[in-house]
């Protein structure tokens, strides 16, 4: 996992780029369309997720067209699975104890 995935995706605009290329390639116009940007600030938004290797450009004509790179989110979402156990576990023992608690508060109402 590279800190040049997180720092791309960290501005709002790019982030809001990756999801819409999540449908499909896209070109900078409809890009731009969708997301209400100008031609410059899309393309500079473009860029840096080119650079950060998540998309991919193919010049077709006179357009260029962007595609997702899966490989970059894979590696993020096997960094992230071992926060995710992690989490996991802990939220599986915090139920437990809240269970076990509840179990106490019955018992206590029981005896009266």
């Amino acid at each position: 996992m590279n800190a040049i995935t997180f720092s791309a995706l960290a501005e709002p605009n790019r982030l809001d780029i990756v999801e819409l290329l999540r449908d499909g390639p896209l070109s900078v116009g409809e890009i731009t369309d969708r997301l209400d940007l100008q031609q410059p600030q899309a393309s500079k938004h473009l860029r840096v997720l080119s650079d950060a290797g998540l998309v991919d450009v193919q010049p077709m004509a006179n357009r260029r067209i962007y595609k997702l790179r899966p490989q970059p989110l894979l590696e993020m979402d096997v960094w992230l699975e071992s926060f995710r156990r992690v989490w996991d576990e802990r939220f599986d023992r915090l139920d437990d104890y809240l269970l076990e608690l509840q179990g106490k508060e019955k018992n206590l109402k029981d005896k009266e």
